[in-house]
């Protein structure tokens, strides 16, 4: 099996088991200190207001940032959210936008649009669907959405250029692209880097925030900028597939430990699709 396709299989499984855990944690509060949703999703800019409208169990803590805050969504708009998960974003999305709009999630692993259609259900979300498809590939019309976010997803494909590409194809011109991702602000140690179980949590496959941003610009966006850039600290993480790997499997030291957390960083990226 090639790199690329092995990655894809073990981001598919490690999402799989986070989606078929009721609380979506990989660990335990003696090893990232709280993996309670809530409160992870707090430190990365979500209020209470906004966990509170959601339907139960779409919010699995699993994001570096809150994408939402950037879009500035009107109602009557289609919005893609890219690596929907439970749905999280996708529903903020969906009351913003109202009923004349339209939020399409793409996700690649069943599981996890499972539980975002029976959270749409239970929520009674009538202006969100789920499609399954790879982010690489979207499953969605050239020119059709006025916006697109993602939250900590693109830094999980061993193709990031060409998700940019199908990123601007699908935006309408003039459309937003608004994502929150994990960079590299440094050197990881060599058993982070080279571990798969790493790559599934966000942290083996992110690229430099320079790196990151050019890819954007040669898809064709225009206007592209960091909104906010800030450390992420390991604990964050603790609903995510990366915390069997670095607190676990990989057995760090408190060096690497140390100098993996240093190493990545939280952006906030906003860009344009040119008229």
């Amino acid at each position: 099996m090639e790199r690329d396709e092995q990655i894809h299989e073990a981001v598919r499984e490690g999402y799989t088991r986070v989606a078929e855990k009721a609380s979506g944690c990989g660990c335990g509060p003696s090893c990232c200190g709280s993996a309670d949703p809530w409160e992870l999703s707090g430190k990365i800019g979500y209020t209470d207001e906004e966990m509170n409208t959601v339907p139960d169990g779409a919010n699995l803590g699993l994001g570096c940032g809150n994408p939402i805050a950037l879009a500035n969504l009107a109602p009557g708009e289609t919005v893609l959210d890219l690596g929907s998960g439970a749905g999280f974003d996708a529903f903020l999305a969906a009351q913003r936008v109202g009923e004349k709009g339209h939020v399409i999630g793409v996700d690649m692993t069943p599981a996890m649009l499972a539980k975002a259609r029976e959270n749409a259900r239970a929520g009674g979300y009538k202006n969100v669907e789920f499609r399954l498809g790879e982010i690489e590939h979207l499953p969605v019309a050239d020119q059709s959405v006025d916006a697109i976010i993602s939250n900590c997803v693109i830094n999980l494909s061993p193709a990031k250029d060409q998700v940019f590409l199908e990123a601007f194809r699908v935006l309408k011109p003039g459309g937003r692209l608004l994502v929150s991702d994990m960079v590299m602000a440094g050197e990881l140690p060599e058993r982070v880097k080279n571990s798969i179980r790493a790559y599934v949590g966000c942290i083996a496959g992110a690229v430099s925030r320079e790196r990151y941003l050019a890819l954007i610009r040669r898809a064709g966006f225009t206007g592209v900028e960091v909104v906010e850039e800030a450390s992420f600290p390991l604990s964050c993480m603790a609903n995510d597939p990366t915390a069997q790997a670095v607190f676990g499997d990989l057995e760090l030291t408190p060096d690497e430990l140390r100098v993996t957390e240093s190493a990545i960083a939280s952006v906030r990226v906003r860009a344009v699709r040119p008229e």
